[in-house]
C-alpha cells in the first residue's frame, strides 16, 4: 500500500495540466427588425503560455464564429470542425414562432458554438493562429489583420 503523504508529494511536484476552458453563455438579442441578432459572451480561462491573457471575456455573434472558421480553413493546416447550421428556414417571414430568436434555438446554437470553439482552442496548431487569439482575447475583430502565427 502506498503512503498517502508520498502520493501527495508526487502530486505537488507534478507539472500542472495544460488547460483551456471556454464557455459560451449569456445570449443577448440586439437590435430591431432586420438588424436584430444574437450575441454571446465568450469567456476563456487558460494556463497556456501562448495566450497573452489567462482570463478573457468578449462578446461574439454567429458571423464572428463563421469568420474564425473561414480564416482557419484558409490559413492553417488543421481540419476545422463544422459550426451549427445557418438555420435558413428560421429566417423566413410569416413563421408562427420567433424563428432565430426562439429560446430553444438560441440554446441549441449556443451549445454548438461552445463545442466548436473548445475543439478549435484545444488544437495545438490552432493555438498558434493570430485569428484565434484575436477572436478570444480582443474586444473587436480586425478583419483587415495580417494572418500569421503568434510568437510566445
Amino acid at each position: 500500500m502506498t503512503d498517502p503523504a508520498v502520493a501527495d508529494t508526487r502530486r505537488l511536484n507534478s507539472k500542472p495540466q495544460d488547460l483551456t476552458d471556454i464557455d459560451v453563455y449569456d445570449p443577448q438579442i440586439v437590435g430591431v427588425g432586420r438588424n436584430r441578432y444574437t450575441n454571446y459572451e465568450v469567456r476563456m480561462r487558460t494556463n497556456l503560455p501562448i495566450f497573452k491573457l489567462k482570463d478573457s471575456c468578449v462578446r461574439r455573434r454567429y458571423s464572428d464564429f463563421e469568420w474564425l472558421k473561414n480564416e482557419l480553413e484558409r490559413d492553417s493546416k488543421i481540419v476545422v470542425p463544422s459550426l451549427p447550421g445557418k438555420a435558413l428556414k428560421r429566417q423566413l417571414p410569416f413563421r408562427g414562432d420567433e424563428g432565430l430568436f426562439e429560446e430553444s434555438f438560441i440554446e441549441e446554437r449556443r451549445s454548438g458554438l461552445e463545442q466548436f470553439i473548445n475543439r478549435i482552442a484545444g488544437h495545438p496548431l490552432a493555438q498558434n493562429e493570430r485569428c484565434l487569439h484575436m477572436f478570444l482575447q480582443e474586444e473587436s475583430i480586425d478583419r483587415n489583420y495580417i494572418p500569421g502565427k503568434v510568437r510566445h
